[in-house]
């Protein structure tokens, strides 16, 4: 099963993503985090993303859908895959249908994580004074503002564009994470009776 998380910047998915592929093996292919990972390696992808993301703004299209076509070839995504911050516009969300049906799969559910901006912001600052006041250049809530124009600027159309296909469903992404997670679960479990 291939599955897409959705949500503003902090809503969860990262954590919901992890669930997931601990519970059914799925890998989380989370471009946020392949990215950093380039960038923490000094390569040079990563040095050109490296001023884009620390600005709050997104990589583009042709490096993104690159580095997901490749990693999607690995072997542990033979049974699917849990997209974590991609696609992130239109035009990604097209070349994904595209990649995953010139490899005859396609995404089977898309889940929008429902949540409160103004939450989300105060968790950032709960975040930098935990770190003691420390921060990555782009978990601010500065940054974040910015993440979420862009958020709803460039991604909201997404969930048009899936719910026209009838895979969209939400889950509300303000109660603990456990209920979140159960809510998840019984989407996958009923995903999966009607495949």
């Amino acid at each position: 099963m291939n599955l897409i998380l959705f949500g503003p910047p902090g809503a969860g998915k990262g954590t919901q993503a992890r669930v997931l592929t601990e519970g059914y093996g799925w890998p989380q292919l989370s471009t946020g985090d392949m990215l950093r990972a380039a960038i923490a390696a000094g390569t040079d992808l990563g040095k050109r993303c490296k001023a884009i993301m620390d600005a709050g703004d997104l990589v583009p299209d042709d490096i993104v859908v690159g580095i997901i076509a490749e990693r999607y070839d690995q072997p542990d995504c033979k049974a699917g895959a849990v997209f974590d911050g991609f696609p992130r516009t239109p035009p990604q969300a097209l070349a994904l249908d595209d990649m995953l049906a010139q490899r005859g799969q396609k995404i089977d559910l898309v889940i929008e994580l429902k949540v409160d901006d103004a939450i989300l912001l105060s968790r950032v600052e709960q975040r930098i004074k935990e770190a003691g006041g420390v921060a990555r250049a782009d978990d601010t809530p500065e940054t974040l503002k910015n993440r979420l124009a862009v958020y709803y600027k460039n991604t909201a159309p997404l969930l048009k564009f899936y719910s026209d296909q009838g895979k969209l469903v939400q889950v509300d992404g303000m109660v603990a994470i456990e209920k979140v997670t159960a809510a998840i679960a019984a989407l996958i479990s009923e995903a999966k009776a009607h495949a």
